[in-house]
């Protein structure tokens, strides 16, 4: 076999496939683009899903890429076998009505045996039992050995209804040695000896909603190599761990915790679990992905939290996952920029996050210890399945290590409550994704969409598209919400964070109106449309009317928007970059990479800032040009954002020039006021400011106006001398509620001293039992407290009686009573049991509550009995 790295493995593929005709793309995103059925890309055709299905027409028939992934579903094998990650890439070429088995098969296998060198004994092929075309090229175009080709069954790929046909996988038989040893090992079996490394799909069936396979008029192909395992075999590795793809994370994540690789499988899957889990946090957040309670930024957190666990168990107390991204960017240099030109941004992203989790830890396990006690009072051994999942979802505490502490305890905790409660947060996600699922597409294949076009000048446009439902339609009714597409439009779409346009449909036979615009995957407009009456039909032509004053109110908040990040740019410092964006005609709302709050004076700076640039009215210039020249004159770009070789330039003189595609006014005049109504931080190093411009500020500043005016009549002040009359009323608050502290405490010494009268000797030790006056159990506390401070060798149990005759019961033991086998806690817990209450604590101090005020006396005599009991066992 020809040695090879990762990187020299990646380009090997694409460089082979991009001279067989194939259009060589990047890596996508791992984040899916207009496809909200996804949380993250998870395969190497996920982006192409519209192609595939012919519901769009693809930039080539001929693709290849090798498209980064994250899957989570097995993530609890991460480092447990030889193979499982949760990221990797996909190293995949693609057919879109183009060529089929003929083609790819010898290809796939002239790749393996020819480029990469395998040797041709040592590959097995699987194909689909009723395969007999894929099975003849197999025998006549490659010199697989005929006995090395098996038929099974699950070699068919499908996926409910839709575009499905059998698939053929490729192994290499690693040796007996990493075998089963059952005489029926063979392709398929679970052990590591065949592994496979890559699947040929040959998509050319459409199986209908009753079971039937139709032919497809244009047949697909679809390849998976993983890029991980390929390299494992001509790097001759034993698992995807080993090679120059994960290791050098390894060896870093082994020499900060001072243990060794490949001594113990126990430290060993911890290794691995940080090795796997480093690299996909790295490219995850390079992606956009920020920690979060939801969604992909949630998966993101779980994975770091992993892996902090796992540094834990092997004694790593410090953070330590923020320099891994270091070692990650160098295994990808020159592969993935972002990361180079990110890498402090990821790393501060990544250590903010591991120091949230150190501190979610402790007050964890806090929690964690109180729900231990309770367990303990009430004498039960299992922790309901609900309080552990809200531990794992509301605090972050990892599910493994709750299980661990309560072990150590002789306690254990509902696993099926606790799936229950894990299942029932994955329903209402799921709910919440299907809520938000934009409008499906249909079929569009046989739209000749290269005639259609955007013109802002257009009046009337004729449709050429209308779907409703998923299914395309002829004719809408009133009542009917649907896409329609026109030959033309002056319609914004949505991007780049702006909303697209609203407005009416006016037709001969009906009207439609328009809630929002957006654009297909590939480039082509549509609008969401609700017919408000009539009938509206393809073929129909109709007047499209925009509704101008939200467009422009929508214009101004995002002309805003780039004052603001020039605004912050100069005040708070170039460190900040835009992270995301949303310009309605209602308001703006813009994120921002900073690691610390902005302050109210630097807020009030920029403010100031935008709004001295808007009152100089000056012309928003909008230019096209190379975006290579354009990022030379220094125009911001957003990170992330697909731009083509000549670029939108919007540009403020001598205050802003950013690329952007979106509608702005033509005069920053046009914006009237600018008014910063909210700042806050949404995710580690992302700071959120929310403003207003126009009608919509004036309103705000009116109405924060009159707040203050009723605020002042309320206190019967003027509105000039209102904070004076605060500042008197707040120091008039203060010192009443310290002569009220005074009060109390003498209050409390005086009880102390009247119950310290009714101290008595009980045996070996000195007895105060009584009511106390308290309002809550801290003040009773702290009564006995400071009354058995003053008793010596003392046991003082106080009650008071609360609201419904609830009772708070308090024991406290001085430390020669405990010395003499006085223990609190099960004093309490069975005098608390006389009131139908519970209760306990240490030999100290303990406390409880009850709900029988009347059988206070029995319950003092209870204490007293079971006080009986430890004297006698001294």
């Amino acid at each position: 076999m020809k040695y090879m790295s990762g990187n020299e493995l990646r380009e090997k593929f694409l460089q082979y496939f991009a001279q067989r005709d194939h259009l060589r793309l990047p890596s996508f995103s791992l984040i899916p683009e207009n496809d909200p059925s996804l949380l993250m890309i998870g395969a190497g055709m996920a982006p192409f899903k519209p192609f595939f299905t012919g519901k769009m027409k693809p930039p080539h028939t001929r693709i290849t890429t090798s498209q980064r992934c994250v899957r989570t579903g097995d993530i609890e094998n991460v480092g447990r076998t030889a193979r499982h990650q949760t990221y990797f890439e996909m190293l995949g070429n693609f057919s879109f009505g183009d060529y089929f088995k003929e083609e790819v098969i010898p290809w796939a296998w002239n790749f393996l045996t020819e480029e990469l060198e395998l040797p041709a004994d040592k590959l097995w092929v699987s194909i689909y039992p009723k395969d007999e075309e894929a099975y003849k090229i197999w025998t006549e175009k490659t010199s697989v050995n005929p006995e090395q080709i098996v038929r099974m069954e699950d070699n068919f790929w499908e996926i409910g209804t839709g575009p499905c046909g059998p698939d053929s996988e490729i192994y290499i038989d690693l040796g007996e040695e990493r075998g089963c040893g059952s005489p029926d090992c063979a392709p398929g079996c679970d052990c590591d000896r065949y592994l496979e490394i890559w699947n040929l799909v040959f998509t050319q069936y459409d199986r209908t909603d009753s079971g039937e396979y139709l032919p497809l008029v244009k047949k697909n192909i679809d390849t998976g190599a993983g890029l991980e395992r390929l390299a494992s075999v001509v790097q001759e590795k034993p698992t995807n761990f080993e090679t120059d793809l994960l290791y050098p994370i390894i060896e870093y994540a082994a020499n900060i915790s001072g243990v060794k690789y490949n001594q113990d499988n126990k430290t060993d899957v911890s290794l691995k679990v940080i090795a796997d889990h480093a690299r996909s946090i790295t490219v995850m957040v390079m992606d956009g992905i920020l920690p979060s309670n939801e969604g992909r930024g949630y998966v993101l957190r779980r994975i770091l939290r992993r892996a902090v666990r796992h540094g834990r168990m092997l004694g790593i107390e410090k953070s330590f996952l923020a320099d891994a991204v270091d070692v990650v960017a160098e295994i990808y240099k020159g592969v993935y920029e972002g990361l180079t030109e990110r890498r402090d941004y990821i790393k501060k992203v990544i250590s903010i996050e591991e120091k949230r989790f150190h501190q979610t830890l402790t007050q964890g396990i806090s929690l964690l210890d109180e729900e231990i006690q309770k367990l303990s009072v009430a004498g039960t051994t299992v922790l309901d399945g609900e309080t552990g999942f809200k531990l794992y979802d509301t605090y972050g505490f990892p599910c493994e290590l709750t299980d661990e502490i309560l072990h150590e305890n002789n306690l254990s905790l509902d696993k099926d409550g606790f799936d229950r409660a894990m299942e029932a947060q994955r329903e209402r996600a799921r709910q919440a994704r299907q809520e938000n699922k934009r409008i499906d597409i249909p079929d569009l294949r046989d739209l000749d969409v290269e005639k259609l076009t955007c013109d802002p000048a257009a009046r009337t446009a004729k449709i050429v598209c209308i779907w409703k439902n998923a299914q395309v339609t002829d004719t809408l009714q009133d009542g009917d919400e649907a896409g329609i597409i026109f030959d033309t439009t002056p319609f914004y779409a949505e991007g780049g964070g702006q909303i697209g346009d609203c407005g009416e449909l006016v037709g001969e036979m009906g009207k439609a109106h328009v809630v929002n615009t957006k654009k297909l995957p590939n480039g082509t407009v549509y609008h969401i449309a609700y017919v408000t009456e009539g009938l509206i039909r393809t073929g129909d032509t109709l007047t499209l009317n925009i509704d101008i004053t939200r467009k422009l109110a929508s214009a101004r908040n995002h002309t805003a928007t780039h004052l603001l990040q020039a605004a912050l740019k100069k005040v708070v410092g170039e460190q900040v970059n835009q992270a995301g964006s949303s310009v309605t005609a209602e308001h703006l709302r813009f994120d921002f990479s900073n690691f610390e709050p902005v302050s109210t004076k630097q807020l009030t700076e920029v403010e100031k800032i935008v709004n001295d640039e808007i009152l100089k009215a000056l012309p928003v210039e909008i230019t096209h040009m190379a975006q290579k020249e354009a990022k030379e004159k220094g125009a911001m770009a957003l990170f992330g954002e697909k731009y083509g070789d000549i670029v939108r330039v919007v540009t403020v003189p001598d205050f802003s020039m950013e690329l952007c595609g979106g509608n702005h006014v033509e005069n920053i005049g046009q914006i009237g006021l600018f008014k910063i109504i909210a700042e806050s931080g949404i995710a580690a190093g992302i700071r959120r400011i929310e403003a207003l411009t126009g009608s919509a500020a004036y309103s705000y500043v009116n109405g924060q106006l009159n707040i203050l005016d009723e605020a002042a009549a309320s206190l019967k002040a003027e509105r000039t001398n209102l904070v004076e009359k605060l500042d008197t009323l707040i120091s008039e608050n203060k010192e009443i509620k310290h002569q009220l502290h005074v009060v109390k405490e003498m209050q409390a010494k005086l009880d102390s001293q009247k119950l310290l009268m009714a101290v008595k000797p009980h045996g070996s030790v000195n007895v105060l039992t009584g009511k106390a006056n308290t309002d809550n159990m801290d003040e009773l506390r702290n009564l006995a407290d400071t009354t058995c401070d003053k008793v010596e060798n003392g046991v003082v149990i106080l009650a008071s009686v609360i609201a419904d005759d609830k009772v708070n019961l308090v024991v406290k033991a001085s430390k020669e009573a405990v010395e003499r086998g006085i223990h609190a806690g099960r004093i309490i817990k069975e005098s608390a049991q006389v009131l139908g209450g519970n209760g306990g604590g240490r030999p100290n101090i303990a406390q409880a509550g009850g709900k029988y005020a009347n059988k206070l006396p029995m319950a003092f005599e209870k204490a007293l009995s079971v006080l009986d009991a430890q004297i006698g066992n001294q």
